[in-house]
């Protein structure tokens, strides 16, 4: 039985399953930022729609282990769930009820993104979220944590550490190498956070005269709302309501699916931004299927790939790509930019914790791949000699 939850940020791993709850009996509240609620209007309607869309090509096409295929959740059910929610000012202690209080404070991850300490009876608990970076040229950095009894830490990145190349750099030499030979420039972007960031850069790099003046297009639905409830909330990043307008405004959005459509039948040079931004669904796929077969194209990850997914599969140099059913063979050029990522790194991770007065009685490191989670660990006790632990799927501990 679950009575509340808190929401640290929109992203689908972590809202995703709401609905789903919301259609098993739960009846909320879900506690969150303001920013995270306007995002989440967005993402779980839209994560419902594409899953019947997905569920309904797969029983016209007969490529799904399930029959029929069915959705998690339908798009009226996302929308419903967003009742649930309810809002949460930064650095605002909220009665969860039964002694149990909540405050949120920035993460920096990405727009309304938290950590949050919960307090019970003297003792505590932090959750880090998902953490963002100090040198994020768009997102307000990580607020500092507070002490706590116990301590819970994403470990995304916690086997690695982000190249120290200047992302303007690095994007600068791909988009160039790319339309330079007639080639379309094909980015998996999350929709939230990290489309936004790399509009940011394309327009520095335009305005600087490092690149030529190639068009850009967004084509994802939500990332063309999420942008502009980003243009909404001034106060949540570093840029300016001059430079929302300069940024987000210089851009082709592709809103109806003819437009969408319209963008596999151009050639390049060209800049195409969609979603999902790890390929594992949307209407990138439809562009993999256009573009990755020609050499004069790059296919550019700029974010997380988790095991398994599309992105992860070519980023290893899988020759071809499944997409609905059928093979596309990969000739496209295939790239990846790690220092874009707005998670924070292992090093800075720790540079977050160094940062507590003292250490929690015990830290549990979840959110990550096994040997990212297993490295954390390993470096949290190796720097700074705090107990902490892994924890297995369905582990209880008592925390007293």
């Amino acid at each position: 039985h679950i009575d509340a939850i808190v929401l640290t940020h929109a992203h689908l791993d972590h809202s995703g399953y709401i609905p789903l709850l919301m259609r098993r009996g739960f009846k909320g509240p879900v506690w969150t930022s303001v920013a995270t609620r306007e995002l989440c209007e967005i993402l779980l309607p839209d994560s419902g729609h594409l899953q019947e869309r997905d569920a309904e090509f797969a029983n016209k096409h007969g490529f799904s282990k399930h029959t029929p295929a069915l959705p998690l959740y339908t798009e009226a059910e996302g929308a419903a769930a967003i009742s649930l929610f309810r809002n949460v000012k930064f650095a605002e202690k909220v009665d969860l009820g039964g002694g149990l209080t909540a405050e949120f404070h920035r993460a920096g991850h990405i727009l309304g993104a938290a950590w949050v300490i919960l307090r019970y009876e003297g003792r505590s608990i932090l959750f880090s979220g998902d953490l963002g970076r100090k040198i994020d040229p768009v997102m307000l950095e990580p607020e500092p944590p507070m002490q706590a009894d116990y301590l819970v830490v994403e470990s995304t990145y916690g086997d690695r550490l982000h190249s120290a190349i200047d992302p303007l750099d690095a994007l600068e030499e791909v988009i160039n190498r790319t339309t330079r030979r007639g080639g379309v420039v094909v980015i998996p972007a999350f929709a939230v956070g990290r489309t936004q960031s790399l509009l940011y850069y394309i327009s520095e790099l335009k305005r600087a005269g490092r690149i030529d003046n190639v068009p850009v297009a967004i084509d994802s639905p939500m990332a063309i709302e999420a942008t502009a409830v980003f243009c909404d909330n001034l106060q949540a990043h570093k840029l300016s309501e001059q430079q929302c307008r300069d940024v987000f405004g210089a851009v082709k959005y592709a809103r109806q699916v003819e437009d969408s459509m319209e963008l596999d039948r151009k050639d390049g040079p060209m800049i195409l931004i969609s979603a999902s931004g790890m390929a594992t669904g949307g209407r990138i796929l439809h562009h993999l299927k256009a573009f990755v077969g020609d050499p004069k194209n790059t296919v550019l990850f700029t974010g997380f790939q988790a095991g398994g997914t599309r992105g992860d599969a070519m980023l290893r140099g899988a020759k071809e790509l499944k997409i609905h059913g059928d093979y596309y063979e990969i000739h496209a050029e295939v790239e990846r930019l790690d220092m874009l990522s707005a998670h924070a790194d292992r090093n800075e991770i720790i540079e977050w914790l160094q940062q507590m007065p003292r250490a929690p009685r015990r830290t549990f490191v979840t959110h990550g791949e096994p040997q990212a989670a297993d490295t954390m660990r390993q470096t949290i006790e190796e720097k700074l000699g705090w107990d902490a632990y892994v924890p297995e799927y369905r582990d209880e501990f008592e925390l007293h």
